[in-house]
């Protein structure tokens, strides 16, 4: 007995130490997208919304009679992308990944007959909305099909994991075909599709109603970690 305790100690042992050297190199490998200082490197696309760094944030404004604007930096391909986000509830919003933005006026796939202007961005965008809409956490495919990419129906938990009024963390994983989100830990988005290898991360401010706002969306703690193929 005494024996094979020594040896489940070893074991155990080993497979704790194993662990921590994996969580160190894990966290060795991820990089600041920003570092609370400048937005310098990142490029504004699609509308005028303003953004400025603020205390540490990254604050998006809404600005009247413009489209949706989004503050972009890639393209990246493979990665597990992590931000903190804090909407004003009249505004929705969402975080691009692999995205693109039209070179020339293109009609738009789900609906040719509407045409999408030079400039403006389209991709999978990761929610963020009004809590009572349920819809934070799944993607949309913005500019493009215009439809949700996994379907919330059957996900209660997933549908009452943004919490308003305050901030939430969400984590996106893209890795081949599968892409991935959750926020404050609980599992939202889960689907394949392959449409979009790579391409930019986008903040959005979206667009608003004619005498409404201003209104504000701020980001923070933005960090990614690349992955393999």
């Amino acid at each position: 007995m005494r024996r094979n305790h020594l040896c489940t100690m070893g074991l155990s042992f080993a497979i704790a130490f194993g662990v921590g050297l994996l969580a160190r190199a894990d966290e060795g490998t991820w990089a600041s997208l920003f570092d609370g200082k400048t937005i310098q490197d990142w490029t504004r696309e699609g509308g005028f919304a303003t953004y400025e760094v603020r205390d540490g944030m990254i604050v998006g404004t809404t600005a009247e009679g413009s489209p949706n604007t989004f503050l972009c930096k890639g393209p990246f391909t493979d990665f597990i992308l992590e931000l903190e986000v804090h909407c004003d509830p009249p505004l929705n919003s969402g975080i691009q990944i692999r995205s693109h933005v039209y070179q020339e006026d293109t009609p738009q796939m789900s609906k040719p007959e509407r045409i999408r202007k030079k400039g403006e961005v389209y991709g999978y965008q990761c929610e963020i909305a009004a809590a009572a809409t349920g819809t934070s956490g799944n993607f949309w495919d913005e500019g493009r099909r215009t439809k949700w990419l996994d379907d919330f129906s059957e996900k209660a938990e997933a549908r009452s994991a943004f919490k308003e009024g305050q901030w939430n963390h969400y984590r996106i994983v893209a890795q081949g075909n599968r892409i991935r989100s959750w926020i404050n830990g609980v599992p939202c988005a889960d689907f394949q599709d392959g449409l979009d290898a790579g391409g930019l991360i986008g903040l959005q401010v979206h667009g608003i109603k004619k005498g409404s706002g201003p209104y504000q969306v701020r980001w923070r703690n933005i960090r990614i970690r690349e992955l393999a193929d």
